[in-house]
């Protein structure tokens, strides 16, 4: 069995070899080989060293082993994994359906891991959507934009606003400290975009979108539940499907649409998008070093 990987070997020939191990190696030989087949997927974070510690052996028995399969050490075994490894895209079917089995024998985790992959291709399909488009073209029109939700929801808020502030000025996180949201609802802050981050704690989504429209601002409201008011107030409405798997928000979806517009509207400002971001690289370097005083 000591001889060198060819280039025909595929990550069955390596498979093979292990399962032998296990079956007639030496105790250590037996151990390596198990661990080896069971985190195939980690191998490429692993060294010699780490894998020794994890299984009280020395460095030099798993350098032995390396040899024994036909690599000169970890990194030629981990640059086989990496020649062999299916595409992602071509191991989704497979991963799919063991997750919809998972779900279907009641694993919590694997429900809602599928459930996620349904509300992502439910955001892909609403990328196609005329209101998709319409979000996009109306964040980067707007004369200011303004990004408003329910405080337990504010880091996700805040990162909206930071990604957004890499395509355009005037971008503005109301997190309603103030009680008043006097920056969206005095004066000069006329054609205005408010986007509103929508869920069951928000209790002033309705009467801010309201507010706004009165004030003549157009409203984007992004939300996972039935909004019975969104037709009433909302320019544009960008729904997710309600959540299964539990009745708690649903952060990872919600998450996940915020971002893939924020790309989109990169996207679409182009050449200004780019400009700005080495813009504000520029002066966050300036400033990451600057001398206290």
């Amino acid at each position: 069995m000591k001889k060198t990987v060819s280039e025909g070997e595929n990550l069955e020939d390596l498979t093979q070899k292990l399962r032998e191990y296990i079956k007639v190696g030496t105790p250590a030989e037996r151990r390596i080989a198990k661990y080896f087949s069971e985190h195939m997927n980690e191998l490429p974070f692993e060294t010699a060293s780490s894998v020794a510690d994890r299984l009280e052996l020395s460095p030099m028995t798993v350098g032995r082993f390396l040899r024994s399969l036909g690599y000169h050490g970890l990194d030629g075994i981990k640059v086989h994994l990496k020649e062999n490894v299916a595409p992602v895209t071509l191991q989704l079917p497979s991963v799919l359906e063991q997750l919809q089995k998972d779900a279907g024998e009641s694993r919590p985790l694997a429900a809602q891991i599928v459930e996620q992959v349904e509300m992502l291709q439910h955001i892909y399909n609403l990328a196609s959507q005329p209101q998709w488009r319409d979000a996009v073209a109306n964040i980067l029109s707007a004369r200011n934009v303004y990004i408003a939700a329910d405080p337990s929801l504010a880091a996700l808020g805040r990162h909206f606003y930071e990604r957004l502030t890499m395509a355009r000025d005037h971008v503005l996180f109301l997190d309603g400290a103030n009680g008043s949201y006097v920056e969206l609802l005095g004066p000069g802050s006329e054609e205005s975009l408010l986007v509103i981050i929508d869920s069951p704690r928000f209790v002033a989504s309705r009467l801010l979108a309201r507010s706004a429209r009165r004030a003549g601002h157009k409203v984007l409201l992004a939300t996972g539940q039935f909004t019975e008011w969104a037709h009433e107030f909302a320019n544009i409405t960008l729904s997710l499907p309600p959540q299964r798997a539990n009745g708690r928000d649903c952060l990872a979806s919600m998450m996940s649409l915020l971002e893939l517009i924020a790309m989109a509207v990169a996207q679409a400002a182009g050449e200004t998008a780019e400009n700005r971001m080495r813009r504000i690289e520029e002066l966050q370097a300036t400033f990451a070093h600057a001398p206290l005083r």
